[in-house]
């Protein structure tokens, strides 16, 4: 017989390794025998088996695994056994993962892996590991206890969470978010550019801003207020906030995680607040205004009185004083003519039960154009009504016909000599709203020096004689008291246009 001295030593040294392996492994390793009797024995454990479980080895061995099973978590020990029956009954490898209580280590938690094999005498051995998985377990637990947390965060807010692979193109919507859209599936998402198509156009460049702007590192994160459409077709506002978290070598962003949040009622206050402010503001403006008009006319007329009362008296002869009386009368007059537009301005202003019922526009028109017949220019207007006859909006009877009658009129005081008059009216929708437009081919108005001073009392812009500056102030506060609005476009020479937006 060949001796092969290498074969020997190398034999010897695989023994020498794996012994030292066995003591270094911290898992505990054994082999669990069934025969065919259903009687179990535990040929082989290693040393770890016994400082996992904290047992004596002297105890392993004459208890056999009665030691360890009895320190299972009561709830955990019909897990085991039946794993155990269903390994050797189906065939499978025997995994189970349990609950132990120690005496010095108290709560563990252990994971059984195994390899099955069948004996020539029938019986079945089981190869296995356990591991104490003890650490894994408590930071399952923290991460879900988090997760928890975060997820009871989001269903008892208004928020929902996104994240946006820019890599891959996809994007990942939670289900609050899905709720906060209306929407019942993220496949209608078919890619994170859909989200812009859902926006309001009037957002879309404050939102791509404030993105690129994160993006390029010039924020430290993302954030932006924006109405989104639903799948109920209205449009919704929600905070959306995002940040970078992967960049690649060169800075560009790979992956980023947000959240928006439903802040649709607080933006709507937020906006009728606004509407509110501007609407006491613009009216302490015409109360400063009104204020500014009564002490100087009033101060005017009450000066011209005393100024005439003393020279009367100082005036010895009839015929003088009866003279001057002539004026006193003019006088007279316009402090009444006065005292009328101010009353009518507080009426305008203090009506707060103004009546409002649904009015046929072209009714209105015809009977005021009518009326501004009378002018001088009449022969020379041509008028063009491309407003249909049913059109209807919800005013107040007396505004209306003095609305159009003022825009009439001065379309025909503000004729320009040179041409033939033509006066234009249109009526249609724009973004929901009923829209009437009155044109004209005039004189116009430099609107650059004179814009800011269309509408103020008072304010008169070309030389008329019958132009007073009260027509557009009163023409104005009817519309906005109807909660509509006006403005104008004009260009000196080529006419003015007059575009009304009723609040219907």
């Amino acid at each position: 017989m060949d001796f092969d001295f290498y074969k020997t030593k190398k034999n010897k040294t695989t023994t020498i390794l794996k012994s030292k392996l066995f003591d270094e492994i911290q898992d505990a390793l054994f082999v669990f025998t069934i025969s065919t009797n259903n009687d179990y024995d535990v040929p082989f454990i290693n040393d770890a088996a016994f400082e996992m479980f904290e047992v004596l080895s002297d105890e392993m061995f004459t208890n056999t695994i009665l030691s360890v099973y009895d320190r299972i978590d009561q709830d955990d020990k019909k897990v085991v056994k039946e794993s155990i029956i269903d390994s050797i009954k189906k065939g499978k490898k025997w995994n189970v993962i349990f609950k132990a209580h120690l005496p010095e280590k108290g709560l563990c938690w252990f994971k059984v892996t195994s390899k099955r094999e069948i004996n020539n005498d029938g019986s079945t051995s089981l190869y296995g590991r356990i591991t104490d998985i003890s650490d894994l377990k408590t930071q399952e637990l923290k991460l879900k206890i988090a997760e928890e947390r975060f997820k009871f965060a989001l269903e008892t807010s208004n928020s929902g969470a996104w994240d946006w692979n820019l890599e891959a193109n996809t994007a990942y919507y939670s289900p609050q978010s899905l709720k906060i859209l209306e929407q019942e599936s993220s496949h209608v998402f078919k890619s994170p550019e859909h989200w812009k198509e859902i926006m309001h156009p009037d957002d879309l460049e404050k939102y791509h801003k404030a993105l690129d702007d994160h993006f390029e590192n010039k924020t430290s994160f993302y954030e932006n207020f924006h109405r989104v459409l639903t799948s109920n077709h209205k449009y919704k506002w929600i905070l959306n906030r995002g940040k970078v978290i992967e960049r690649d070598a060169n800075g560009k962003a790979l992956k980023v995680i947000g959240t928006h949040t439903d802040v649709s009622s607080q933006k709507e206050k937020e906006l009728e607040l606004m509407k509110k402010m501007e609407f006491y503001n613009e009216k302490n403006n015409r109360l400063l205004n009104f204020s500014h008009i009564v002490s100087h006319n009033l101060n005017s007329h009450a000066g011209n009185f005393k100024l005439l009362l003393d020279m009367i008296d100082l005036e010895e002869n009839f015929a003088e004083k009866r003279e001057t009386m002539k004026y006193l009368r003019t006088v007279s007059n316009d402090l009444n003519k006065t005292i009328e537009d101010l009353s009518q301005i507080v009426n305008i202003e203090n009506d707060a039960g103004i009546k409002v019922e649904p009015l046929n526009l072209n009714e209105y028109l015809t009977r005021v154009l009518n009326i501004v017949s009378a002018y001088s220019h009449r022969n020379n207007a041509t008028i063009i009504n491309n407003i249909p006859k049913e059109a209807a909006i919800n005013f107040n009877p007396a505004y209306l016909e003095s609305v159009l009658q003022n825009l009439c009129t001065n379309a025909i005081k503000y004729a320009n000599p040179k041409k033939f008059l033509i006066i234009e009216f249109n009526f249609f929708l724009e973004k929901g709203k009923k829209v009437l437009t009155v044109k004209d081919n005039g004189l116009g108005i430099d609107l650059e020096k004179y814009g800011h001073l269309l509408f103020g009392m008072y304010k008169t812009f070309h030389k008329h004689e019958e132009a007073n500056g009260i027509g557009l102030y009163i023409t104005k506060n009817q519309i906005e008291s109807m909660n509509g609005t006006v403005t104008v476009e004009s260009q000196v020479g080529k006419g003015t246009m007059f575009k009304i937006i009723f609040n219907d």
